[in-house]
């Protein structure tokens, strides 16, 4: 088979009646299926298909499992794994805005927040509206930044995508619109080769008000992927990009695998693969690995 649909849900949601119903919706506008294969048990399978392009295969799917928890990833079964990763921080690597937490410092994270939510639904320039947030926090003293990090946490699955991807030979590097203090950190912690972000100025231990130029934002974030790719030598068809706002969507939609992950209206809408129930394995089930393969951390 030349195609593959990719179910995945959250641990312990995938039942094989659902497969069936998925197999059966492209039997039904004339797919031929092959036997299901599955990569975690109740967690993922591959149902090999011929016949239909993906984007008929994933509408069938999701039509036919339209209200059930279950993420669905139709796709050319070769070259499925990728040999470079890039992320996004911000509700990607992290559960949370870091900016719009570090506005909770100053006790403005509503107001903060209001600006984020909509810069990431591509209704604000990005830039504008970063650099508008940022002059709110001038005066701030800078040990809010290391209160802020204290209160991060990792999104599941976060560790295991990059332990993963490295250990089967792939580079990964997280690229933010966020700031180089919250960047290191993560990068560390989870194990990117690199990180790219801006940063935030300070003065005599305060915020400055204003952020270094040049700003990383949309455009940026998709010439990296196109630069880092050159390096590896690759085309971007091996590579894979996951986020979930608006200046994530060049380089999901660039990407040979691009997932726009628990995304914001504008990005959902415009990715082609959507991950709105499970954790960032799926990213690693879309690209074949079993569970038995996922390094755990």
């Amino acid at each position: 088979m030349d195609h593959v649909l990719t179910l995945v849900a959250p641990r312990g949601g995938l039942s094989p009646a659902t497969l069936h119903a998925a197999r059966d919706a492209l039997a039904a506008i004339g797919a031929t299926t092959g036997t299901p294969d599955w990569l975690s048990p109740d967690e993922a399978a591959d149902l090999p298909f011929a016949g239909l392009a993906p984007q008929q295969a994933d509408a069938a799917g999701r039509a036919a499992l339209e209200g059930q928890a279950v993420d669905i990833i139709a796709q050319g079964s070769a070259g499925r794994r990728k040999r470079l990763l890039i992320a996004d921080m911000d509700s990607t690597i992290v559960t949370t805005e870091t900016l719009d937490e570090l506005a909770g410092q100053a006790g403005i994270k509503d107001r903060i927040a209001a600006i984020t939510k909509r810069a990431m639904n591509g209704e604000l320039d990005f830039e504008g509206a970063l650099r508008e947030r940022v002059g709110m926090l001038k005066g701030l003293g800078v040990e809010a930044l290391q209160r802020t990090w204290e209160e991060t946490e990792l999104m599941p699955g976060a560790r295991e995508l990059v332990a993963t991807m490295r250990a089967n030979g792939a580079r990964c590097a997280l690229v933010s619109g966020g700031f180089t203090f919250f960047t290191g950190r993560v990068a560390a912690l989870v194990g990117f080769h690199e990180h790219h972000s801006n940063m935030l100025l300070e003065a005599d231990g305060r915020l400055t008000g204003h952020v270094a130029d040049p700003i990383l934002g949309r455009n940026a974030k998709l010439a990296t992927l196109k630069r880092l790719a050159a390096e590896e030598g690759i085309g971007l068809d091996a590579t894979v990009a996951v986020g979930d706002g608006a200046n994530d969507l060049d380089m999901i939609q660039a990407a040979g695998l691009g997932v726009a992950f628990r995304a914001k209206p504008v990005v959902a809408a415009a990715a082609r693969v959507r991950i709105d129930h499970g954790d960032l394995r799926g990213l690693l089930f879309a690209q074949g690995y079993r569970a038995a393969d996922i390094v755990l951390d």
